[in-house]
Parts: C-alpha cells; sequence; structure tokens
C-alpha cells in the first residue's frame, strides 16, 4: 500500500511538471498584450490601474472563497487588491468605476465550476502563481503601496500550489489565461 502512495505521488510529481510547458503558448499571449505591457512597464495612470484592481477584486474574491470550501487556499490576495483599488482611487471620484464585462462572464464560468476542486486548482495556479511570480515585478512599477504583491514565504507558497497541480489541468489553466487575456483587451479599450 506505502509503495503504491509513494509512486501515484510520485507520478503526480512527474505529471505537474509540464503544467508550465501546456500553458505556455496562452501565458505568453496574455503577457504580450498592450494593457498586460504597460503594467508590467509601469506605464498605468493610478485612474487605470485603480479601474484594473477594482475589475480583479470580484474575480479573486470569488476564487478564493470557492478555494476555501476545497482548502485550497494558502494566501488570500482579494482583501490587498480591495486596500490598493481604495488607496488609489478615492482622489478621483465617489463613484466606482467600470466594471467589464468579462468579469461577470468569469464570475459565472467559476461559479459552473464550483464543485470541482481541480479545475479551481487551475485558476488559482494561473492567478497566485503569477502573483507570486511576475508579480514581484511588477509590484516595483505600480502606482500606490502594491500589497497585492507582498508576500511572506514566496517560495513556500509557489511549492504549495504547485504540489496540487498536475498535466490533467492544462485545458483549464489555459482558459483562465483566455480570461486574463480578454480581460486586458478590455482594459485597453477603455478611454481614462
Amino acid at each position: 500500500m506505502d509503495s503504491m502512495r509513494k509512486q501515484s505521488s510520485k507520478h503526480s510529481e512527474v505529471a505537474g511538471n509540464n503544467l508550465r510547458q501546456l500553458t505556455q503558448r496562452m501565458h505568453e499571449t496574455a503577457e504580450t498584450q498592450p494593457f498586460a505591457q504597460d503594467l508590467i512597464k509601469g506605464n498605468l495612470s493610478k485612474k487605470k490601474y485603480a479601474t484594473y484592481l477594482f475589475n480583479q477584486h470580484p474575480q479573486y474574491n470569488m476564487l478564493e472563497m470557492l478555494g476555501m470550501m476545497h482548502n485550497l487556499i494558502d494566501v488570500r490576495i482579494a482583501p490587498k487588491i480591495h486596500a490598493d483599488y481604495g488607496e488609489l482611487w478615492e482622489e478621483f471620484n465617489p463613484n466606482q468605476p467600470p466594471l467589464l464585462p468579462i468579469v461577470k462572464d468569469y464570475m459565472d464560468y467559476l461559479m459552473s465550476i464550483q464543485n470541482d476542486p481541480d479545475k479551481l486548482m487551475a485558476h488559482i495556479y494561473v492567478r497566485h502563481l503569477g502573483d507570486l511570480s511576475g508579480g514581484q515585478i511588477i509590484s516595483k512599477k505600480v502606482p500606490g503601496s502594491g500589497t497585492m504583491y507582498k508576500f511572506e514565504n514566496v517560495k513556500e507558497l509557489k511549492d504549495k500550489i504547485r504540489s496540487r497541480c498536475n498535466d490533467s489541468m492544462a485545458d483549464e489553466a489555459n482558459l483562465c489565461f483566455d480570461y486574463a487575456t480578454k480581460l486586458f483587451e478590455q482594459m485597453s479599450e477603455l478611454d481614462i
């Protein structure tokens, strides 16, 4: 029995080693969007970045709440996103920025997979691992405090996420990248 567990565990580790490669094309597609490039280079105004945070918050909040139902979350980013948004937006307008159509579409999709921990984990992999990796570079270039990108034990958090992933999650992770790409496209279309 123990040898079967060890083989299964080893298989899981090996099976998850290719997830990055299996999602590389969609990752690059998202990353090369004009809005994403402006984010990476630090070329966003406070107002545009705050609008982006406003649209990220409900997505992360729902994903994390659903992930908590399945004990998949080791770190909550949604409250940090909300704090970063609040820090930047109040100087512009008491009204909220626009909520982009893709946000509702993504949240509806998350609700449709709420009982599938593997699919939810694929979304956590894309979003949270991205914040723990590239987010560390972005944090130095965004307006405001950038607290959504500040973590203790980054390596440990990355390892925990990776340990719960495997190659069978590639299609779902690619779908998450597609939603991110559409958000970047809609952010680029905003005239703010």
